[in-house]
């Protein structure tokens, strides 16, 4: 099928800057009735039907421009299928630094839609992001007090996204508090009037619940643009007469062994390596330096999964705590040693599904990046949710010739016990 000549129309075309987030906002579309599909980077030929499509970048922490470039790309691509509504997905904790990525990628989608507004939010309050006053909150604590503080690439440590917006964007930054949100749709649209007539070009929108979500939502139905987290993408289906259903997550029978791979060094993840651990269940660390002392770490990690791999889901990791990671990084170099990590990771879990593995859990957004490009993985099919923010996809492996269930998470996602429950929900 040709790219310009799609069997059903797109009714929402999505670009998200990492793979996790992708997974996470195609989850909450079908949550709310839409039928998904998500690809991995922009395809060079259409796809099957779907009510939206995300498409997969990896342009969270690359340069600025490269991020610009790769957008703009997979929005043409978007309106060949006929999208009219356009949602950049950004992450729930904004991650982004002073150069961007989010002001900049914003600013040319903007003008590539001809649009001069565009509502910003990453609330995600089933999650436990809500943003008030401008101020994003990660459960209780402001984003500067949180775990996001330390990030290795990223380090967030201004709470107040005004600011953070305004110092890598060109146009004028304002806030929509959430007095005018809590009124209602209208409220919301009167407010985007009057900023847009004063000159400001994004409003950051306060929201603490879902519906603040659905009311936003509703105010932006005929916007071309929005730049946010998965939260608001509860409120989209509403404005094309489309409701929760069952079918819209439906995937094929699961069978096959059980294997997850982390490399995501967040407290979240960490907590839940910890408690499969603890669980009794098969874990092998890999450690970075022993990969760049030149051992063959990857084979030595498969030769173990081959013994191990059975009745229960095993677990390979490089997740550690904040201060392990800073001593790998001072002798590798931040960047040396994530690519290494994240390679080693992406062969180890190709190799899995080569052993047999077709339920497939990976923990951390680059590592998801890494394994589904490894994998040879196009497009996926959206299915039920385990946590919110991670749902189960189905996808056909090329690189391994094998179609398989996989599950791609934020770091920062999902209860202590996500990596046994998810296999739980799958069977």
């Amino acid at each position: 099928m040709s790219a310009t000549q799609p069997s059903r129309a797109v009714k929402l075309g999505c670009i998200a800057d990492d793979f996790t987030g992708a997974t996470d906002l195609a989850n909450n579309l079908v949550r709310s009735g839409m039928r998904v599909i998500q690809t991995i980077g922009v395809p060079q030929g259409g796809i099957g039907e779907a009510d939206a499509v995300v498409v997969a970048l990896k342009s969270r922490t690359i340069p600025a421009g490269e991020a610009v470039t790769q957008s703009l790309d997979a929005l043409a691509w978007l309106k060949k299928q006929g999208a009219s509504q356009f949602y950049f997905k950004i992450c729930s904790t904004f991650d982004s630094t002073s150069d961007g990525n989010i002001g900049p990628v914003a600013e040319a989608l903007m003008t590539a839609l001809s649009t001069d507004f565009c509502c910003v939010t990453p609330a995600f309050p089933e999650n436990h992001r809500t943003v008030f006053k401008g101020h994003l909150f990660v459960g209780d604590q402001l984003l500067s007090d949180s775990g996001m503080r330390n990030h290795p690439l990223t380090p967030m440590t201004n709470s107040n996204l005004v600011q953070v917006m305004q110092a890598q964007s060109d146009g004028k930054v304002a806030l929509i508090e959430h007095a005018t949100v809590n009124a209602g749709g209208a409220a919301i649209q009167d407010k985007i009037a009057h900023l847009r007539s004063q000159g400001f070009r994004f409003a950051i929108v306060d929201a603490i619940d879902n519906e603040d979500l659905l009311s936003l939502g509703r105010a932006i139905s005929m916007m071309p643009l929005v730049v946010a987290g998965s939260g608001v993408a509860i409120g989209l289906p509403q404005n094309h007469g489309l409701t929760p259903s069952t079918k819209a997550a439906q995937l094929p029978p699961a069978a096959g062994l059980q294997a997850i791979v982390s490399g995501s060094c967040s407290i979240a993840t960490n907590r839940q390596v910890a408690e499969f651990i603890r669980a009794g269940l098969p874990a092998l660390a890999i450690d970075p330096l022993r990969i760049a002392a030149g051992n063959n770490v990857i084979q030595e990690a498969l030769d173990w999964a081959s013994k191990q791999l059975g009745t229960q889901p095993i677990l390979i990791y490089s997740s550690a705590d904040p201060v392990s990671v800073k001593e790998v990084q001072g002798q590798l170099g931040v960047n040396d040693a994530g690519a290494m990590v994240e390679h080693a990771l992406a062969a180890i879990a190709k190799g899995l599904v080569e052993l047999g593995v077709r339920q497939l859990l990976v923990a951390g957004g680059e590592t998801s990046g890494a394994c589904v490009q490894a994998l040879g993985i196009a497009q996926m099919r959206i299915g039920q949710q385990i946590d919110p923010g991670v749902p189960w996809c189905y996808a056909g492996a090329s690189a391994c010739g094998a179609d398989i269930h996989i599950a791609l998470k934020s770091g920062n996602f999902g209860t202590p016990d996500f990596f046994t429950k998810a296999y739980r929900l799958l069977s």
